[in-house]
């Protein structure tokens, strides 16, 4: 049995003369619900985006499930599901012909890609909107359809960037029941957020990203230590800037 679902190596990534992400190294345990922190700028959709295959890194690899994702991109991609940041899609289909397409290029079969569509439309409340084309959703639509297709072919492993933003609360609670009900059948989630209510009421384990480094990781309470995670958080991304006499017209 593998021990843990997805692994990071030494990621580096560098755009000009900016280090994004500077050795990221990160064990995701097998059936966990594991939270990426970090705040804006941190390197956490770079980080991820290198780690599904989306974007080449200039140094170190990704593992999911043992298959490396860059030597052996077919196995590795046949078990992941992901819902990348921006939520880049083919947003002149219909919402049902999104879903539909995505299945065929993983080569299921029609009745089952079908099935599962229609059910994922159903759970996600987006059955009304099954033939309107992606690019009228609103942004919450999209992330939902987004979603939907993640989950089309029941993979292992699932690799969300943002999840819950734009996203209302009725549909944030049908999510988390979606991914909470997901990580007890056996599967593992890895979510990026900077939203520590969210991370606290779902998460397992939990690991800072800041300056393009990992500056703790652990399980929930390891990484606390028994005080609020936004405390944590707010020491391991550098801290607030004091205000002295500036904005004093704001009063």
């Amino acid at each position: 049995m593998i021990e843990n679902a997805f692994e990071l190596r030494g990621l580096v990534k560098k755009f000009g003369d900016k280090t994004a992400v500077a050795g990221v190294d990160l064990a995701v345990p097998a059936g966990s619900f594991f939270g990426l922190l970090g705040p804006n700028g941190a390197g956490k959709t770079t980080s991820l985006s290198m780690a599904v295959g989306l974007l080449r890194p200039d140094a170190g690899t990704a593992y999911v499930l043992g298959h490396d994702v860059w030597q052996d991109p077919t196995a590795a991609k046949k078990l992941l599901g992901v819902l990348p940041d921006a939520v880049r899609m083919f947003d002149r289909l219909t919402g049902l012909e999104l879903l539909t397409y995505t299945g065929l290029l993983r080569g299921m079969p029609n009745d089952e890609i079908s099935a599962r569509a229609t059910e994922l439309l159903a759970v996600l409340g987006l059955s009304d909107a099954r033939g309107t084309l992606v690019v009228d959703y609103s942004a919450g639509m999209k992330k939902k359809i987004g979603l939907a297709c993640a989950l089309l072919h029941a993979p292992k492993l699932l690799v969300l960037d943002e999840p819950f933003e734009a996203v209302d609360p009725v549909s944030a609670a049908t999510i988390r029941d979606i991914l909470n009900k997901y990580v007890r059948s056996g599967g593992t989630v890895i979510f990026s957020s900077h939203v520590m209510e969210v991370v606290e009421r779902l998460c397992s384990h939990v690991a800072i990203l800041a300056d393009g480094v990992i500056k703790v990781v652990g399980t929930l309470d390891e990484v606390r230590g028994g005080r609020p995670l936004e405390e944590i958080f707010v020491e391991q991304a550098g801290g607030r800037t004091a205000l002295g006499e500036e904005l004093a017209w704001l009063a």
